[in-house]
Formats: structure tokens, C-alpha cells, sequence
């Protein structure tokens, strides 16, 4: 699994390479003195992307501990974005704390020892029953449906959909068996890919506009060309994975749609608050539910179809 995880980051370091030297060739022809805004934010992604790349590789390395750890924090950040959009008010203070303290952490540590039967349904069912009690215990009526209903949104999206990133390390593959964080790089490189590429083809012969006013960068040619060429090189990465190349193709290909319909999604939820940002983490990249929204949507997918299909418990 080592030699497979170091042959993936090397392929990852290199691409970023490229960029880099792209990047840098760029700014110094046409952005030395900061003309341009499109340019230096190209190079604040890559330069945010090698951080991201070292910290997926170092939590990696560490195992499911590190995995958990990560991606627990990254969904603690999420939520923390997410909530400062809403209407929450002084008398949703228990419900917060009971979220941020008490239901993530937990989520995550039923994850982190594969109890299945519990936290996949831990959110949906108990804490969408519980959590409107603390709230409702307030006496505050006032948007209460509306409150109580964004933290029910913020918590399947940001720590739900989240968590099923990890869960990937409790599957039980025959013949798989020690090499399951591979799946997670390979859901990773072709969700993340796939934006970028979609980004990409856009820009270059991007015509028809599929939600102008959701996100006005999304064209028909981008998602086509974004697809497609995340699916090829999903395909290619066959070897990291239980997945026959067809299977890997279908699969590659399921994420790049479902990371895209992700995306647009969460820009709706934007255009409503009125904002272009989550957040301002990650340089060039906007909140971490900006850098998470196309996984958010393709983790439990990918998940539950490779479960079905390919592991045995």
C-alpha cells in the first residue's frame, strides 16, 4: 500500500510541478507587478494545493487515525462556515455547542471504529429528531422552521457527506484487504481533477452556460470535456483500486457528475446568501466548503456503490 500511496503522490507532485512552472512562466509574461487578478489567484491555488497535497499524503501515511483526524477538522471548519451563513440565533447556543461538541466529534469516532450500523443513520435519524428539542426548549419560535432546518442542512453536508470519507477505510474488500486508503485517493484525484479540468475546458471553448444564474462559469463543454478527462485518467488509475479499468471508468465517471452536480448545488445555497465565497482558509480557493463541495457529493455515493458492489461486510 506504501509504494502505491508514494507512486500516486509522485504522479500528484509532478502535475503540480507542471503547474507551478506554468504558473510562474505566466506571471512573470504577463503578472510581474500583479496586473493580473486571474493569474496571481491561479498561483495562490497551486501554491494552496501543495499544502493540501503534503497534509492528504502526511494523514496518509499516519493511517485511519490521520484520515479521521483530517477530515474530522476539515468538516469542523466546514460546519463553522456554514453555520455563519444561517439564522441561527442566542437561542440555538445549546444546539450549536451540542453539534460542534458533541455530535461531530462523535460521528466521526463511530466511523473511526466501523460501527456501520450506527453512523449511518446516527445524523439522519437521531440527531434530526433530537436536535429541534434543544432548540425548541429556547421558547424562541421566531424562524424556528427556518433555523432548525439550515443546522439540519449544515450537519448532513458538512459532517454526514464528509465522514463518508473516512468510512472508505472500513470497507472489507477480498483481496483489498490493507490498501483501502487508496480508495480515498483515488476518489480525491478524480473529484478534484475533475474541477480543475471542468475549470479548464471551460475557459478555453466554453460556450453554453448550463445555470447562469447559479454559477456562471459552468458551461456544457466544460463539464463534457471535465468529465471525460477526469474519467480517463480515473480509468488509468485502475491499478490503485479494486476495479476492473471498465468498472473504474463507470465509477470515475459517476464521481465527476455527481462532484459536479455537488458544485452546483452548493453555488445555489451562495447566490442565496449573496456571497462568491465560504470562506477565505485556503488562499485562491476560497472556505474549505468550497474546496469540499464536489466530494461532499460524491463520497456517500461512491461509498454505498462500492460497498454494495465490492465489499463484503
Amino acid at each position: 500500500m506504501r509504494s502505491d500511496l508514494v507512486t500516486a503522490f509522485i504522479v500528484v507532485a509532478a502535475i503540480l510541478v507542471l503547474a507551478s512552472i506554468v504558473g510562474q512562466v505566466l506571471r512573470l509574461r504577463y503578472s510581474r507587478g500583479g496586473e493580473s487578478a486571474a493569474i496571481d489567484n491561479l498561483n495562490d491555488r497551486i501554491g494552496s494545493w501543495w499544502v493540501m497535497a503534503i497534509v492528504l499524503f502526511l494523514a496518509f501515511l499516519a493511517g485511519k487515525p490521520g484520515v479521521s483526524l483530517l477530515f474530522a477538522f476539515a468538516a469542523f471548519a466546514a460546519l463553522r462556515e456554514f453555520m455563519t451563513l444561517t439564522n441561527a440565533t442566542r437561542a440555538d447556543h445549546r444546539s450549536l455547542v451540542a453539534v460542534f461538541f458533541f455530535v461531530l466529534p462523535f460521528q466521526f469516532w463511530l466511523v473511526h471504529t466501523g460501527w456501520y450500523g450506527l453512523y449511518s443513520i446516527f445524523i439522519p435519524v437521531y440527531v434530526f429528531l433530537f436536535l429541534p428539542i434543544l432548540s425548541a426548549a429556547s421558547g424562541d419560535p421566531r424562524n424556528f422552521l427556518i433555523r432548525v432546518s439550515e443546522m439540519q442542512w449544515a450537519l448532513m453536508i458538512c459532517v454526514y457527506c464528509v465522514s463518508h470519507v473516512p468510512a472508505l477505510l472500513d470497507l472489507s474488500i477480498p483481496g483489498y484487504e490493507g490498501r483501502e486508503v487508496l480508495l480515498i485517493v483515488f476518489l480525491v484525484i478524480v473529484v478534484q481533477l475533475s474541477d480543475v479540468l471542468q475549470y479548464i475546458w471551460g475557459k478555453l471553448i466554453g460556450r453554453r452556460r448550463i445555470a447562469p444564474t447559479l454559477s456562471p462559469s459552468k458551461t456544457v463543454e466544460g463539464l463534457v470535456g471535465g468529465a471525460l478527462s477526469a474519467t480517463a485518467v480515473g480509468t488509468a488509475l485502475w491499478w490503485m483500486t479494486p476495479f476492473a479499468p471498465w468498472q473504474a471508468a463507470l465509477m470515475s465517471l459517476m464521481l465527476t457528475v455527481m462532484g459536479f452536480l455537488g458544485g452546483l448545488v452548493m453555488s445555489a445555497i451562495k447566490r442565496d446568501r449573496g456571497v462568491k465565497d465560504w470562506g477565505h482558509a485556503i488562499a485562491g480557493h476560497g472556505g474549505f466548503v468550497d474546496r469540499l463541495d464536489s466530494v461532499i457529493f460524491a463520497a456517500p455515493v461512491f461509498f454505498h456503490v462500492t460497498r454494495w458492489f465490492w465489499s463484503v461486510a
